[in-house]
């Protein structure tokens, strides 16, 4: 029987995978079998047939319903040519030069076949945790120098060790899986495209600090992500990798996934952990942190959906072999996600060290419109606007410091040089007018004076004067603000005005 492979991601199902699926199952009989797979993250050429041939898999792409009709006639089963044929979606060069050890089986195997999940070395990781000491998983993840995958970069390992030696009768694992950042979509393609690996690392991150229940808090906007979620937990369950006597071990893990309900706030983990327990999402004072005082007030560990995703690989070639990727304090790889203005859009994990400059040209393909690229948002919203005299800095948490820019997420947005940056200073000012949770006053009134400040700057109402007052109230942001949300809205806000002076009515020696 000739297998076929046709993405089941969302991007991939918005530019019409399910309409493929449609014309082929109309023009093939029963002798095939169509596996919705991940997306192999090349979105530029969603949607993606691959078929199984006695040469390996072989792509065509992108591939619209009206395009089956040819794709069968050439011999799209057999693997022959045509226009649209692409052979070996491994070896083209975007693809080839990864680092997958997150994504390694993203857009290969059924996300939800827990067999298929298995013959693709799945669960190796939790195996190897069920024979070692709580203290030991932990030292692996110390060792490997996995830092949060979520913005904040803080050591893993630290987070846990945290957990791990905090007295509690119950202790809980929370996944923020409440991916709101624009131009970031890597948490969503785990979800869809591998949420096995997810569970297989939230159930280590368990044995590793005695914790029995853990929660995957979902963005409301990913529909298809909880159900693969649910359909992977329940195939979990079923086959003794959740629940009681994991795997006969006598070791306990449960697992349940809960919905957000679209506050951005809610990405930050205290204000997450007063949603998750049916409160309204408002930041906590820190301290006490999450890991002493978290989830109904016992410890906690709260990581992101590429930090837990990253575990089963660490707990099952170790630590030092995570270790051996990546540059400085900045090890592992880094799922990049490139969006906005740029030629090919999608997922490249990598190890950290590689410059912006190559993410945007060699494997970005430069702009999509052509034109010059202006400004780059690394980051998400609240990232810095970096200009094209910073792309030669190497993606790195440390570098990315030195330059007033944080690499977050790695959501990596593209404007070209038809961008007013005042404009997107504007817009970050007025995003957190719309997002604060309101509890701090640098933030919930900041943010609405910066709007009003900015547009008299650009309306040419006493331009230095407002410009001095737009910097000292960023500065108030800064240093006063509760969390990340009004703490960093000043990077787009100070970057646009340091950079793209010009477009605020300022001479450059001003800005």
């Amino acid at each position: 029987m000739t297998r076929l492979f046709i993405s089941r991601d969302s991007t991939a199902l918005s530019l019409g995978a399910e309409q493929v699926v449609k014309a082929i199952q109309q023009q093939t009989d029963s002798k095939i079998e169509i596996i919705r797979n991940g997306s192999r993250g090349l979105y530029w050429l969603e949607p993606l047939v691959e078929v199984e041939t006695a040469q390996g898999r072989v792509a065509y792409g992108p591939v619209q319903a009206e395009d089956v009709a040819s794709l069968m006639d050439a011999g799209l089963l057999e693997g022959k040519q045509h226009p649209l044929y692409l052979g070996n979606i491994e070896e083209l060069p975007y693809f080839k030069n990864q680092n997958r050890l997150t994504f390694a089986r993203v857009g290969i195997t059924d996300p939800v076949n827990l067999d298929d999940y298995l013959s693709h070395d799945g669960y190796k990781g939790l195996k190897n945790a069920l024979g070692l000491q709580p203290s030991d998983i932990v030292k692996h993840v110390t060792d490997s120098g996995l830092r949060g995958r979520g913005g904040a970069a803080f050591p893993t390992g630290i987070k846990w060790n945290t957990v791990l030696n905090a007295p509690a009768d119950q202790k809980y694992i929370v996944c923020n899986a409440d991916e709101g950042d624009s131009g970031t979509f890597s948490d969503r393609m785990i979800m869809e495209g591998d949420p096995f690996v997810l569970i297989e690392g939230m159930t280590i991150a368990g044995l590793a600090v005695g914790a029995s229940q853990g929660y995957i808090y979902l963005r409301v906007e990913y529909p298809h992500a909880k159900i693969a979620l649910n359909q992977a937990i329940e195939a979990a369950y079923k086959n003794g990798y959740l629940g009681e006597n994991i795997q006969d071990s006598g070791k306990t893990f449960h697992l349940e996934v809960r919905s957000g309900a679209g506050a951005y706030v809610c990405g930050e983990e205290t204000s997450l952990l007063e949603s998750l327990e049916g409160k309204r999402g408002m930041v906590r004072f820190k301290p006490p942190l999450p890991a002493i005082v978290g989830l109904f007030g016992k410890p906690t560990i709260v990581n992101n959906v590429i930090s837990l995703a990253s575990i089963p690989v660490i707990l099952d070639k170790g630590g030092e072999y995570y270790k051996n990727y990546g540059m400085g304090r900045s090890r592992g790889t880094l799922p990049l996600q490139l969006a906005g203005n740029i030629k090919h859009p999608g997922l490249f994990e990598a190890a950290f060290g590689l410059t912006l400059r190559e993410i945007l040209y060699t494997y970005g393909g430069g702009s999509a419109s052509g034109r010059p690229i202006r400004a780059v948002q690394v980051g998400g919203p609240l990232g810095a606007y970096m200009p094209e005299s910073q792309f030669d800095t190497p993606l790195d948490y440390e570098a990315f410091a030195a330059i007033g820019a944080v690499l977050g997420h790695g959501g990596i947005v593209v404007h070209d040089d038809t961008t007013n940056m005042a404009d997107m200073a504007r817009y970050a000012m007025e995003f957190c007018v719309e997002e604060s949770c309101g509890k701090c006053t640098p933030c919930r009134i900041g943010s609405t004076r910066g709007v009003e400040v900015i547009d008299r700057i650009v309306g040419d109402v006493e331009k230095s004067k407002n410009t001095e007052l737009l910097r000292d109230l960023c500065d108030t942001m800064l240093c006063g603000s509760l969390c990340a949300m009004g703490g960093m809205t000043p990077y787009p806000v100070l970057s646009s005005l340091n950079h793209f002076p010009e477009d605020f009515g300022l001479e450059a020696s001003k800005a």
